[in-house]
């Protein structure tokens, strides 16, 4: 239920590379070497940047090219320096479906564009997540979780709101509240109040290659929230595909 969905992005490792090289009036190309054989590729469609291996005859890729090694060093300088503003200059996009509490740990994330779904204006039937285990809480901290909890029983509470007085599926009592608010008129930005925090929602996220970076670098950590973590893995591995040089040298630990 927790997704991270790929919708589009600009730019690749050698956006960073020539962002940074421009500054001394140079540009890299990618390596001529074809990904399968190791042989020279030859131009096919120049213009449209697509070429072909002279020996295998296939196609390859923008994905499929490589930087040299020269602007590979040059990338891991870049960011071991804290030389950020090359990696502006790569973007992607993403559509993440999580619950409400997930949403709002992620979007203080600042430098991402964040366009989310609004009940304000959809009032159809909601979704929730509900977690496959409870998770006890952290002995020496003040927040996060560890262990397991048994409560079998916890998806049965006591509910008084009126109409729907006694025991039942917590999940199931909340989305019929909502749902007699909105039939009886109440607007859907009221009605919404009712919906707990593992309601889902979802929304387009967008940022740069260093903002990315920044967000996964903090919420891939194995102290932060499992359901928070899940999403932003998830994230890491796209953008992994997508800028896998600067990608690497963005997220790694080592600092020094």
């Amino acid at each position: 239920m927790l997704k991270a969905t790929y919708v589009d992005h600009m730019g690749s490792d050698l956006s960073v590379v020539n962002a940074a090289r421009v500054s001394f009036g140079k540009k890299s190309e990618f390596t001529k070497e074809c990904h399968n054989c190791g042989e020279p590729k030859v131009s096919k469609y120049e213009h449209i940047n697509l070429w072909e291996c002279g020996s295998c005859h296939i196609d390859i890729d923008q994905e499929n090219m490589k930087i040299s090694d020269s602007d590979t060093k040059l990338i891991n300088y870049l960011a071991k320096h804290k030389h950020i503003s090359p990696f502006g200059h790569a973007f992607a996009s993403f559509h993440v479906k999580a619950p409400i509490f997930v949403a709002r740990q992620l979007v203080k994330h600042k430098f991402l564009r964040w366009n989310e779904i609004s009940r304000r204006y959809v009032d159809d039937e909601p979704e929730f997540y509900q977690p496959y285990v409870w998770r006890g809480r952290s002995a020496d901290k003040k927040q996060g979780s560890e262990g397991k909890v048994d409560l079998p029983a916890y998806a049965h509470i006591t509910c008084s709101w009126k109409g729907y007085e006694g025991k039942g599926n917590y999940y199931k009592i909340s989305a019929h509240v909502y749902k007699d608010l909105l039939k009886h008129g109440v607007a859907p930005e009221q009605a919404r109040m009712v919906l707990p925090q593992s309601t889902m929602t979802e929304w387009y996220w967008s940022g740069s290659l260093d903002a990315f970076a920044d967000m996964c670098r903090l919420r891939c950590k194995p102290d932060t929230q499992a359901e928070t973590r899940v999403v932003a893995n998830q994230i890491s591995n796209h953008m992994a595909k997508l800028f896998p040089v600067a990608w690497d040298a963005l997220t790694d630990d080592d600092d020094g």
